[in-house]
């Protein structure tokens, strides 16, 4: 992995590494024989790339530099990168370059980041898992040999900030797209409130729970590429809050449920690290949380949505999609207009419930993921594949239900599988909730 961006900065600004080198090693390490470079980058690194370092490097020594200047930066193959094409992890999309990058992508280079390539994901970001059959899925880093899988749907975006391919990657998240894989792959991965981040120039799945998130060495990383795409030239200063009486509500229903023990223990001693810092800790009940089901029967908004915009696409080019997603796209058919309007209105209603609810705390906390990362071999069946997938996005996705802002934060122990804790904060506390997670980060995790 490499240093987190605070460091990457000072050292391109000091001199003592150049943006070209730093990009030269990433690509060398996408190219390296025995690891996942083809599997995270399929289409190999952007021709782009190698330009955009030189020019950041000759801009700085006439002292022009962006605050990510030369910074070696992943993008998701659902964002538009202006001239390269956007697949979405599919093959039935036109192979045409994009005319202009996605908005939040081109805040990015506004700043002076390098786009490195666009990395692998489950076709059209519908599972979390990670899985492609058509480009292969990244083993997870903690266990190659097991052939684990690294989480879903961002799961090239991971595995090229593990490896160092990258410093940094952007992803999106509708249902834990950037949690699921930060937590499986011992990073900081963060989902803002929806609305956050333009979303122009991204594939969509979902209108209503679709948001542009990022996983990076630590939560500090994640702000600074978090207020660039929001639209502040610099990023913003953040500052870790004091642990002393910071008040976190663990819920009592669902996200507790069916914890492997390795996840068990380490959040526990995870909660009392945050306990004896000062954090005052309360087990609570969500009556927004009973309704939840209710939203997401038979795919919920996200299939109901995601057919509406893919039905031309299926019509024309159903065999070539990934059997198991275009299974979960073909659920939103079932849904009537009656049905889908009356989901948005009870899920407007539980969002300003949920919000209400959170009034009395500063955040939710709970494990990200009930379990370690299973073996890509153990999926095979389709069993196994549905009942896992739901089993990762039963936590993260309440956080898209809801409208939530939320940040995954490694609390495991070196050498350990990773595990993430889960911080969800209410709508729009977005900057808190990540100056809340900084301090979190520095006492969830034994050094």
């Amino acid at each position: 992995m490499l240093p987190a961006l605070d460091s990457l900065r000072a050292q391109l600004v000091d001199g003592r590494i150049d943006a070209a080198s730093l990009l030269a090693s990433c690509i060398e390490r996408i190219g390296g024989e025995s690891g996942e470079g083809k599997r995270v980058f399929p289409h190999g690194a952007s021709a782009a790339a190698p330009v955009q370092a030189k020019a950041s490097d000759a801009l700085r020594r006439h002292g022009v530099a962006g605050p990510l200047s030369g910074i070696p930066i992943s993008v998701k193959d659902l964002f538009d990168v202006q001239g390269e094409i956007t697949r979405a992890g599919s093959r039935v999309l036109p192979e045409r370059a994009a005319t202009r990058d996605a908005v939040a992508i081109g805040r990015l280079r506004a700043a002076g980041a390098v786009f490195v390539g666009r990395t692998n994901m489950t076709e059209f970001a519908y599972s979390g898992l990670g899985i492609n059959p058509h480009y292969g899925t990244p083993a997870n880093p903690f266990d190659r040999r097991a052939g684990r899988i690294p989480g879903g749907s961002s799961s090239g975006a991971a595995v090229s900030v593990t490896d160092g391919m990258a410093a940094a990657a952007i992803g999106s998240d509708t249902g834990g797209s950037c949690r699921i894989p930060a937590a499986l792959c011992g990073l900081a991965g963060f989902k803002p409130t929806a609305a956050r981040n333009p979303l122009a120039g991204a594939v969509p799945l979902s209108s209503s729970y679709d948001s542009i998130g990022s996983m990076a060495p630590s939560v500090a990383c994640c702000a600074a590429l978090d207020s660039i795409m929001a639209g502040h030239t610099e990023p913003a200063d953040i500052l870790p809050l004091p642990l002393s009486g910071l008040r976190l509500a663990i819920p009592k229903d669902i996200v507790l449920d069916d914890l492997d023990a390795h996840v068990a223990a380490t959040f526990e001693r995870a909660i009392a690290r945050l306990t004896a810092a000062g954090v005052i800790v309360r087990e609570v009940s969500f009556d927004s949380w009973q309704h939840l089901a209710t939203i997401g029967q038979h795919g919920g908004l996200v299939a109901a949505e995601a057919w509406a915009w893919h039905v031309g696409l299926i019509k024309r080019h159903a065999d070539a999609y990934d059997s198991r997603v275009i299974a979960r796209i073909r659920l939103g058919s079932e849904h009537s207009t009656a049905e889908y309007l009356r989901n948005l209105m009870l899920r407007a209603q539980l969002c300003r419930q949920a919000d209400e609810e959170l009034r009395p705390f500063d955040a939710i906390v709970c494990p990200t993921v009930p379990i370690v990362a299973p073996r890509i071999a153990d999926l095979d069946e389709e069993p196994a594949y549905t009942s896992t997938n739901r089993l990762l996005l039963r936590n993260p996705s309440i956080a898209n239900m809801l409208d939530l802002c939320a940040l995954s934060i490694p609390c495991h122990a070196n050498g350990d599988a990773p595990v993430g804790l889960m911080l969800m904060g209410r709508h729009m506390s977005d900057r808190q909730l990540l100056a809340m997670g900084i301090g979190v980060e520095s006492v969830a995790r034994p050094q």
